[in-house]
């Protein structure tokens, strides 16, 4: 049965045309049920259409169509489950179409197809005698609906598309916020990493080839490493020379010429070293760790082109695109002309993958994880990128063109109104002031960034510089970025918190594999597992500070109060050791913790008598209380930083810091976006960390509320019961003061 089932997936994914596959998927399911009748309906605009037959009359495919109120099959579809009956005509549901010729059929059995929560249509089996379909049977037909479910879902888009019947949207996840409107460009047609294996007729030639192919890809990478080197990107920098290591004899360019010495030919060699590393760290369930894949992937297929078409030109196209690609490399977007990028939409990838970073740098709208798009046949097509919200609309209406337009002209027109205040400071209308930081991890622009009003930075990503590293970083290679950040903050305040790696940011150099890694070996619990590591980053900080009073330490993921005991216990000795031997006029920075875990929540009396200041970590406090992990598709839409009781926990945790005397600030989203900006100041924050596109908006929205007003509004937001009603009623409160336009 398991090979039935894959024969028939197999044989509708390779089909070209939604018409063919869903003929070969009935013929072929009829075929498999021994049974009479078998046939597909496809909803379309609420109503189930009649798509494939065999068994019924074929004159009636496409001219039969139900809404989901009527017939068994719109049952199925309406209550998403299936149905089997002995003698369908004893249903009260049971609806005759005579066009289809079905009178003779009373077995019924029906299966609903669903993708992503969606229904797309109902298969259904049907037989002449009244008999139920058994246990087997009905397995066998939901496990088959199931399974081509992702197939059918492409097929119908790729059928819509082409059509132009209508406009289509898709959907994925933002990795770098903007919109763009250009003509999308999908780039499908590069070397594949699957070459034949063949043997070499001269080793010698092969490994001649070999090295003339890996030296001009070593050219190519120094030369994106200079070239952002010189632009003082030097995390950007790191990428290429990370891929360039990956070269050398002690790493993949060793493994390749072994492969060839074993007898195989230049190009198989690297196919089979890259397909066998490539599977290594796919089989990983870190998410960071599969990203590492797609570094393997890109420099195999840089070597490989170099071997089979060295003298490609490098493609430019005539004006602005889209580029839409199943998995975007750091090589491409590096190479591709800036001015000719206007986005990038990919299958593949995480929001911390090389490519997004590169993405963000370049301040190219950028989405992620855009299901079957490279299949949709959208070359050429005219489309809208809205990456801020995460949709891709694929020739859009003329109409709808001209709304964009004018949207990023009043966007564009809004930015430079809330620009023009960001260097006055953030004072609500009744005199409250509140201190806006930054949030960074990359070194490019955050001089200017802090310059373009910033109060500091409230949140040092330190784990940036080490992912994107293939060891871990030295002491000295700390201390000079660590410096570079307290120079580019010029006197103003950072906060920078310690290693944060585990859960969604694991290091490729250091693999952690874990049932549950956000709930497991994170945080400051590796770094006190590992203190050689740790004491290195604390010497690296204090060292970098000096006698300075900017820096501030941010210890992550802490859930025990040894932890915090143990963590100080460390950079005591880190200080003294430090003032022994260095610097005797040393200063000890303020030390503080991130508030993720929510029962730290109910232990922030004895949080004060230990540290100088809490970090509301948001994003990890939210999954943690609503038990959502927030990079799982499946649930990621039950993460709700607006449900009441994530903002009673936070209300809870403002007021009783204040009465400990514990200062306390939020550097998650939430303190980033203007609802929640309002939220939390009505709550008594006072300090809010966040993206340097949220400046300036933010800024904007609080010099125009009076704290009081804000209080009120919080009384009722706590009344709430979800955070649909809670964004509604702040919604309304911007209406009336006519600052709505501040959340499109």
């Amino acid at each position: 049965m398991l090979n039935t089932l894959r024969d028939i997936t197999q044989a509708v994914a390779a089909a070209h045309t939604l018409e063919l596959a869903l003929e070969l998927l009935v013929a072929q399911t009829k075929a498999a049920m021994d049974t009479q009748c078998c046939s597909i309906y496809i909803l379309e605009q609420q109503e189930l259409i009649l798509s494939a037959t065999d068994g019924l009359e074929k004159s009636a495919v496409g001219r039969v169509k139900m809404p989901l109120s009527e017939g068994l099959v719109g049952l199925v579809a309406e209550r998403e489950e299936a149905i089997n009956l002995a003698d369908a005509r004893k249903h009260p549901r049971f609806k005759l179409f005579p066009e289809v010729a079905e009178e003779e059929y009373r077995a019924f059995l029906a299966a609903p197809i669903i993708y992503q929560k969606q229904v797309l249509g109902v298969i259904v089996v049907q037989q002449a005698s009244a008999r139920q379909f058994n246990e087997g049977e009905e397995a066998f037909l939901m496990t088959l609906a199931a399974q081509l479910a992702m197939a059918i879902s492409g097929l119908k888009r790729r059928a819509d598309v082409q059509g132009l019947e209508q406009q289509i949207l898709f959907n994925g996840t933002c990795a770098s916020t903007g919109i763009a409107i250009a003509h999308a460009l999908v780039l499908g047609g590069e070397i594949p990493l699957e070459q034949p294996e063949l043997r070499a007729a001269d080793t010698v030639a092969e490994l001649l080839r070999l090295r003339t192919a890996i030296g001009r890809s070593r050219d190519a990478l120094s030369a994106l490493a200079q070239k952002f080197d010189g632009e003082q990107d030097e995390e950007l920098s790191s990428i290429f020379s990370a891929l360039l290591s990956l070269l050398d004899e002690a790493s993949l360019g060793g493994e390749y010429a072994r492969e060839v010495s074993l007898g195989w030919r230049a190009e198989s060699a690297v196919s089979r070293v890259s397909l066998r590393c490539i599977a290594q760290f796919s089989a990983m369930e870190d998410a960071y760790l599969k990203e590492r894949a797609s570094d393997i992937r890109e420099l195999g297929q840089r070597v490989l082109r170099q071997l089979i078409e060295p003298g490609r030109v490098t493609l430019e196209p005539d004006k602005p695109v889209i580029l839409v690609v199943r998995e975007a490399d750091t090589g491409l977007l590096a190479e591709f002309p800036r001015q000719k990028l206007a986005g990038l939409v990919t299958e593949l990838g995480g929001v911390n993958s090389h490519a997004a970073i590169l993405a963000r740098a370049l301040d190219v709208p950028a989405m992620i994880g855009v299901d079957q798009v490279t299949q949709a046949g959208l070359d050429q097509k005219l489309v809208v990128l809205n990456a801020s919200r995460g949709q891709l609309l694929v020739s859009p209406t003329p109409s709808v063109v001209d709304e964009y337009r004018n949207l990023i002209s009043a966007q564009r027109a809004l930015q430079r109104r809330y620009a023009s205040e960001l260097n006055e400071p953030a004072l609500t209308l009744d005199g409250h002031r509140v201190h806006l930081f930054l949030n960074a991890g990359l070194l490019s622009g955050v001089a200017s960034e802090i310059a373009d009003g910033a109060d500091g930075i409230g949140l040092y990503r330190t784990e940036i510089p080490f992912m994107l590293q293939q060891r871990f970083p030295s002491e000295s290679e700390q201390i000079k970025v660590y410096r570079q950040v307290l120079q580019a903050a010029a006197n103003k305040p950072v906060v920078m918190r310690t290693l944060d790696v585990g859960g969604d940011k694991p290091l490729p150099y250091f693999p952690i594999k874990e049932e549950n890694p956000f709930l497991g070996w994170r945080g400051v619990r590796l770094s006190l597992d590992h203190p050689e590591l740790f004491l290195v980053q604390l010497r690296a900080m204090l060292q970098a500070a000096a006698d300075g009073e900017q820096l501030k330490i941010l210890l992550p993921m802490v859930s025990h109060l040894d932890e915090i005991d143990q963590a100080l216990t460390y950079l005591e000795q880190a200080f003294n050791e430090l003032r022994t031997d260095f610097n005797a006029q040393l200063k000890r920075p303020p030390i503080g913790v991130m508030l993720e875990v929510p029962a730290l929540l109910y232990q922030l009396q004895e949080v004060a008598a230990r540290v100088d200041f809490v970090s509301v970590g948001s994003n990890d406090l939210t999954q943690y209380l609503l038990a959502v992990d927030r990079n799982n598709p499946r649930v990621s839409s039950l993460f709700d930083s607006y449900h009441p009781g994530v903002l009673r926990a936070l209300h809870a945790a403002a007021r009783d810091c204040q009465s400990y005397g514990l200062a306390v600030s939020v550097c998650g989203e939430l303190a980033g976006e203007p609802m929640g900006a309002l939220l939390l100041v009505a709550m008594g924050y006072r300090e809010l960390s966040m993206s340097q596109g949220s400046l300036a908006k933010v800024n904007y929205l609080l010099r125009r509320v009076e704290c009081h007003e804000l209080e009120q509004l919080l009384e009722l937001v706590l009344q709430m019961s979800s955070g649909y009603e809670v964004r509604e009623l702040v919604r309304e409160y911007l209406s009336s003061r006519e600052l709505s336009s501040i959340l499109d």
